[in-house]
């Protein structure tokens, strides 16, 4: 049998659906989904492998114009994922967002080498004019909706035209190339974030440091950091009941990637300026990229 195989990157602005487009493709809750924008900090690698086509999805920050070394190492890792792609998912929000061109949005001098599919997301919210307007404009895009799952086939069947035929690059049973020690991580971020408001959900980190897979139940200690005191005031709340809840949302979300039962420590420091302190990002997995000179 003739397969194909390739890497599939999803790009687009800030809070036009990448995250729950992943979920949907791949079927599991890997990626931070929330309101809040600039989530998703690093790449999340998804499998899909159906049929003879493995697809290995990659979803990547907003394309947004840096305002400090973390939105720059964001942006690296949204660039190198592009650079990367066999076929690129160009996710606009159809609700909200004119349709503008990926370089543009990326800061590219030239089109990205892979072949751009455009995905209009949220269809489900578009009225009837406006998907007519899109549809004239856009003929060759795809009107779809994450978040019910309408136009999937059409997309799917999409992507799968422009990817290259190969061998599949991963078993077929692997849901992403990622440790779980990572997305235990993006687990009480995610939950940290359903908890906070205004400017603190942009000062935390979380970083991992023990996960001990083996004992019974699995233990994980992870720090949420924060950049002054009065953010960790509001994360640990009133008697400790903020992070005590943020702690329960997390152990659940880890419990059904582990499969089994978990004890989370956890644990809120104050690392100063963390987000401009290329030292301090490369620790908390947001490395600048190579060529980072500012």
């Amino acid at each position: 049998m003739s397969t194909r195989a390739g890497i599939v990157t999803v790009a687009g602005r800030p809070n036009a659906g990448k995250s729950t487009l992943l979920n949907r493709l791949v079927g599991q809750h890997l990626a931070i989904t929330s309101p809040k924008p600039q989530s998703t900090r690093d790449r999340i690698v998804g499998l899909r492998t159906e049929g003879d086509v493995q697809m290995v999805i990659l979803d990547t920050p907003g394309l947004l114009e840096p305002q400090d070394p973390l939105h720059r190492a964001m942006l690296g890792a949204a660039l190198a994922a592009l650079r990367e792609a066999d076929v690129i998912v160009h996710v606009v929000d159809a609700a909200r967002d004119a349709v503008a061109p990926l370089a543009q949005l990326a800061g590219l001098e030239t089109p990205p080498r892979a072949p751009v599919v455009l995905a209009l997301n949220k269809g489900d919210l578009v009225n009837d004019v406006r998907r007519r307007a899109l549809a004239a404009e856009h003929p060759d895009a795809v009107v779809m909706s994450a978040k019910t799952g309408h136009g999937m086939p059409e997309l799917l069947a999409a992507i799968t035209a422009h990817l290259p035929p190969s061998p599949f690059l991963y078993p077929e049973d692997d849901l992403s190339t990622q440790h779980l020690r990572f997305f235990a991580r993006e687990a009480v971020r995610e939950a940290a974030l359903e908890q906070l408001d205004e400017e603190v959900p942009h000062a935390v980190a979380c970083e991992i440091e023990e996960f001990r897979e083996s004992s019974a139940p699995v233990y994980i200690r992870a720090v949420l950091h924060v950049e002054r005191d009065s953010q960790k005031r509001i994360l640990i709340g009133s008697g400790g009941q903020r992070i005590k809840a943020i702690g329960q949302a997390a152990r659940q979300r880890i419990e059904v990637l582990v499969g089994g039962a978990v004890y989370l420590d956890l644990w809120v420091k104050v690392l100063p300026n963390w987000r401009r302190n290329p030292t301090a990002l490369a620790r908390l997995g947001y490395p600048l990229p190579p060529d980072d000179t500012k």
